[in-house]
């Protein structure tokens, strides 16, 4: 009997799960019934099918048209193309003036008319940053024609007070991956087993964008246009309050901020707390009138800036978190009982509204804490003990400006040095750039200069460091005093790209490798069939400029090796397109070093990659790699999942890579398969549980502690069940800043010039640094840790380890990191060891025996 009636429950019909207007709004709600509910556009009520984003897009517009309350707009696209789309509404009278409202809300931001009486809140209101926690954009649907339709007291004063702006989705591509999934594989009468492929997603799952990154991750970081057209608009706008909803897991109930309260970061105001907690109120009041379930400060963090619930605390408004219990489809069995996908949008409704009486409520207190925060900034920047940051330049144009862009990009000026500087022994050329301290994005700029490692609460929910100019492998340093600072009176802005002069026929060619772009360069020449080849050691060359020295990375492209007739044309072209300058040059016979034709000139190809993914890898970290391999090398990987590989041609490919994740569940056929191709000439790389798999079948020569062999090295001596969370705080490293020791000479750091090399590490997993010569590329200093919380005893097993371990095998070479060289997209710095192997991998010999 207990067997049919769960099955009776497992199988309901969708009639019975869809709900009409009244089951989301209170009954006095009325609505102007010239503006078309979600049933009239879609076709269904909400909750009865996941809506696709371009049904989202078209009800918003068809809203926008209705009513004069709403601005629609589209404010970029994402990478398939789909728009990012941004509703502005308020009342009537103000919707034509919302321009000036705009500059006036700026304005009072940088020292203008203080009243804040009549000056309305605003409100970001942004949903479903993972695509397949949609609940959140299912409910925008609602929140917006509630926005549009509703009359009464009620929704006119949230319009007369308040500029809301609605971002209905977030992330559009993965909505769309998730609203296929889930509509696809339900049935007339709807499964509530977990178990059922509904709720189960395949690899890669839809959180993620495009390129399979996580999109909340990507606030400060800002890789990806979904994230640029973003932060564009809030800083257009500067919100007092944005919302950020999610879905956590079925088990669960519903959580909203503030998260646990010692876990906020250091700069964020306490007034920002105390704002938090107001608006709070508003959730539990309005969740306890429907009976809902709900949690707070227990857990979540307010720390790492670069996330959606995290970003506004540091730049003046206030962030909140929505975490709802998800059904992952349309109806879900839980420990609570059937989680319908109706019920989870209703919450999320719910706490849209309680957010608009909040803002109400709090308005002018929001709005004088802002007004506060940027206009006491310059004040609290002098109150530091030192005035800025200077920032080294160099040989690699691009990286800087990448950089300096992405400061940009946050509001935040920087200015080139016009006379050298020295500070505390560095010295920084007239390429180098000084960020102020003193300008209204203080705070942030204290933030992403940080490298604080010892915190109130050194558990993390997400990453304790990241230092972007670490991130981008650039010396910086404080500057204590502005005397002697000669800088540009105008801050850097984007520069047009460098053009060249036409190449003069001449007996070869060669390019510089410090660009950051030089791979992608190179990449494009040989794909159109011009021949290259690498200098392994320096040398000077006779130009008909006079004579200039390359560097060991350097590029060479004789005349005499090439076919194609228009090649000096392709030259011609890509210097002009990348802006990397291609030197002319004369003889053969060099000044110093090897002449062009000496054997130590090695033949570089353009890689054929396969990229192994599938159910086992990280679907994030591979999704980082190709997206490194697609935008800054301009080559296309094979992503071939893993249990496809033993009916796959090896010979095809030049290179395999294997990213963090668990290859154990390849069978041994297809293990020999690999060590023979690596034997025969293939290089391969693994970083993290790629590494760990190289060396589990001995491609790898060498050793590596495992999490638990570093979690052993804790004493547990007297501790109680209480201090069981410290404990695994203590044993985790959730994401800090350690150095590297470099080998220069070595042809996987060509481009690098300085002897350290910042990495960023997330796991415990160690490879332990080999006895053999010539393969120990990177090593952890004896003081590793630049940035973020690691505890000392791990720490201590970190100190001279390897960070990056190479050598040969057979004709072919193997390549094993600890770290993820393309962490999150924004790793410039470790990055170009990846475009190293895959274009210098064959270029070094090292047995790897002791």
């Amino acid at each position: 009997m207990r067997l049919i009636i769960t099955i009776l429950t497992m199988l309901v019909s969708v009639s019975a799960l869809a709900k009409p207007l009244s089951y989301y709004f209170e009954q006095d709600v009325k609505f102007d019934p010239s503006i078309p509910t979600p049933e009239q556009v879609l076709g269904y009520e909400v909750g009865e099918w996941h809506v696709r984003h371009d049904q989202l897009v078209q009800y918003m517009q068809i809203l926008a048209e209705k009513s004069d309350r709403m601005n629609f707009k589209v404010i970029g696209r994402t990478h398939e193309q789909r728009p990012l789309v941004m509703l502005t509404i308020t009342a009537p009278d103000k919707l034509g003036q919302v321009e000036q409202i705009r500059k006036a809300h700026l304005a009072r931001l940088n020292g203008g008319a203080s009243d804040s009486s009549k000056q309305p809140a605003v409100v970001w209101m942004g949903y479903s940053v993972h695509g397949n926690e949609s609940s959140g954009s299912n409910a925008s649907l609602l929140v917006a024609y509630y926005l549009a339709a509703a009359q009464g007291p009620e929704i006119d004063a949230l319009l007369n007070n308040t500029v809301i702006l609605l971002d209905p989705s977030l992330n559009p591509d993965g909505l769309a991956r998730f609203a296929n999934w889930a509509n696809s594989n339900r049935g007339m009468k709807l499964s509530s087993d977990p178990e059922t492929r509904e709720h189960i997603e395949s690899w890669p799952s839809s959180r993620t964008n495009h390129y399979l990154f996580d999109l909340n991750r990507d606030w400060l970081l800002l890789q990806h246009p979904e994230s640029r057209a973003r932060i564009a608009q809030f800083h257009q706008w500067k919100p007092n309050i944005l919302t950020d909803f999610h879905e956590m897991g079925p088990n669960s109930t519903f959580f909203f901020q503030p998260g646990i309260p010692t876990r906020k970061h250091p700069i964020t105001p306490e007034e920002n707390v105390t704002l938090t907690k107001a608006i709070a109120n508003y959730h539990a009041k309005t969740l306890d009138e429907h009976n809902a379930l709900y949690f707070t400060e227990e857990s979540f963090d307010d720390f790492y800036y670069g996330k959606g619930s995290t970003y506004p605390d540091v730049n003046g408004g206030v962030g909140i978190l929505f975490e709802q219990a998800s059904s992952r489809g349309h109806l879900q069995e839980t420990i609570n009982g059937p989680l319908s996908f109706p019920f989870t949008i209703k919450n999320q409704l719910l706490t849209s509204l309680s957010t608009f009486q909040a803002a109400i409520d709090n308005r002018t207190d929001l709005l004088d804490y802002q007004a506060k925060f940027y206009n006491k900034a310059v004040d609290l920047a002098g109150d530091e003990d030192f005035k800025g940051y200077v920032i080294k330049g160099g040989a690699d144009h691009s990286r800087m400006q990448y950089f300096l862009d992405l400061l940009k990009q946050h509001q935040i000026n920087a200015y080139m040095l016009e006379e050298p500087l020295k500070v505390n022994g560095q010295s920084f050329s007239e390429q180098s750039y000084y960020v102020p301290l003193a300008q209204p994005q203080f705070r942030l700029i204290k933030a992403i200069f940080s490298e604080q490692q010892r915190f109130v609460d050194n558990t993390f929910y997400d990453v304790s460091g990241w230092t972007l100019a670490h991130a981008f492998n650039l010396e910086f340093a404080k500057v204590s005093s502005n005397w002697g600072l000669n800088l540009a009176k105008m801050p850097w802005q984007q520069s047009v790209k460098s053009s060249f002069a036409a190449l003069p026929q001449s007996y070869a060619y060669a390019f510089k490798w410090d660009d950051y772009l030089a791979p992608k360069m190179l990449n494009s020449l040989l794909e159109q069939g011009v021949k290259a080849r690498v200098a392994l050691s320096p040398l000077t060359a006779k130009t008909p400029s006079g004579e200039v020295a390359f560097a060991a990375g350097s590029i060479l492209l004789p005349a005499g090796l090439q076919t194609d007739s228009n090649w000096v044309s392709y030259l011609n072209q890509a210097q002009n397109e990348f802006g990397i300058e291609i030197t002319s040059i004369s003889s053969g016979l060099t000044v110093k070093g090897a002449d062009l034709g000496s054997r130590s000139m090695a033949v570089v190809k353009a890689p054929k990659v396969l990229l192994v993914g599938g159910e086992g890898t990280s679907q994030y970290e591979l999704g980082e790699v190709w997206y490194y391999l697609d935008r800054f090398v301009g080559t296309a990987p094979s992503i071939i999942e893993m249990n496809r590989l033993d009916g796959i041609d090896l010979e095809n490919y030049s290179h395999i890579i294997l990213a963090h994740g668990n290859y154990n569940r390849l069978d041994d056929a297809t293990k020999v398969a690999i060590k023979s191709w690596v034997r025969k000439g293939g290089v391969i790389w693994g970083h993290k549980g790629g590494a760990k798999f190289l060396a589990d079948q001995q491609l790898l020569k060498a050793n590596y502690l495992s999490r638990r062999d570093v979690a052993s090295a804790f004493d547990t001596t007297g501790l109680s069940y209480a201090d069981k969370d410290d404990l695994a705080g203590r044993q985790r490293i959730a994401g800090a800043i350690f150095n590297t020791s470099v080998d220069l000479s070595h042809p996987l750091t060509y481009s690098l010039n300085r002897n350290t090399l910042p990495v960023f590490k997330n796991s415990t997993w160690l490879l332990e640094k080999s006895d053999a010569p010539f393969v120990n590329v990177l090593t952890y200093t004896d003081k590793p840790l630049l940035a973020g919380f690691t505890d000392d005893v791990n720490v201590e097993q970190v100190a001279g380890a390897a960070g990056l371990i190479a050598h040969s095998y057979g004709k072919g070479s193997v390549i094993g990191m600890t770290d993820n060289p393309v962490f999150r997209g924004y790793w410039y710095g470790t990055s170009r060891l990846l475009s190293n192997a895959l274009f210098f991998g064959n270029a070094f010999h090292a047995s790897g025996d002791k």
